[in-house]
């Protein structure tokens, strides 16, 4: 338990239960395509402070993405990658400048409403998949993983329309996604974020994070999207309410 409780400022039953969440969510996304990132943000903003929240799940999305971009580096769609960076560069740009500018509560919110919109909202439309609309996907969803933590849902509709096969959709999502959360300890690091404090929880979510990655890939082809998608987006729904609520109290409208 000392070990646990060293982790980070949070208690040693809280770092133990993160740490297997991060099992969880990492072989989730790689078993389904997406949405591990969005549950575990959704678990973290429940018990982390909101000055960490996004800055510690960006770093173990990182680790998380890396690892799977690893094993299946051989499906990578380039062209799509190479399309997307530039977007990534533009996205980090704006929220440097944009996220100390956010008043306390409106982080919760923003996250609520992303999560509840990825959940419900249209899907994205067709013009979206040439170059310009590669790189507008680009700066726009890196614009939001720094505000709101999981755009992974939005990177994901994009990759799966245009890549057929399973393995092409988590490769191309996970490189893009790694491209992302690397810009975030730029954009933390600029409004003055000090990793230190949760850098021993985070490596230790990364490296479970691996663990999950493998479980994930091994389970690929055997799952059915269809068979998780009612009951998750039905718990991000409950998350999302819960997380608004923190939010409006924050904001002193609750």
């Amino acid at each position: 338990m000392p070990l646990l409780d060293s982790l980070s400022p949070l208690s040693a039953s809280l770092n133990l239960l993160l740490v297997l969440l991060s099992v969880l969510t990492s072989a989730f996304t790689a078993a389904v395509g997406a949405g591990g990132g969005v549950l575990m943000i959704m678990a973290l903003a429940q018990v982390m402070p909101a000055a960490a929240l996004i800055p510690v799940h960006g770093m173990v999305q990182l680790g998380s993405n890396v690892g799977r971009m690893a094993m299946t580096w051989r499906h990578v769609d380039r062209v799509t990658l190479l399309a997307f960076l530039p977007g990534v560069a533009i996205g980090a740009l704006v929220a440097a400048w944009l996220l100390i500018r956010l008043p306390a509560g409106a982080l919760e919110l923003c996250i609520a409403a992303f999560v509840l919109f990825t959940c419900w909202g249209p899907g994205l439309p067709r013009r979206a998949l040439g170059r310009a609309g590669t790189l507008v996907v680009g700066a726009v969803t890196t614009l939001l993983s720094s505000l709101v933590g999981a755009s992974g849902p939005v990177v994901a509709a994009f990759i799966k329309q245009r890549q057929a096969g399973r393995l092409a959709k988590v490769a191309t999502f996970s490189a893009c996604m790694m491209a992302q959360h690397l810009t975030k300890a730029f954009v933390f690091g600029v409004a003055g974020f000090v990793f230190h404090d949760w850098l021993a929880l985070i490596l230790a979510m990364v490296g479970a994070g691996f663990a999950g990655t493998w479980l994930g890939l091994r389970l690929l082809h055997r799952l059915s999207e269809h068979r998780f998608d009612r009951l998750f987006r039905a718990a991000l729904t409950l998350l999302s309410l819960r997380l608004a609520w923190l939010g409006l109290q924050r904001l002193g409208l609750g």
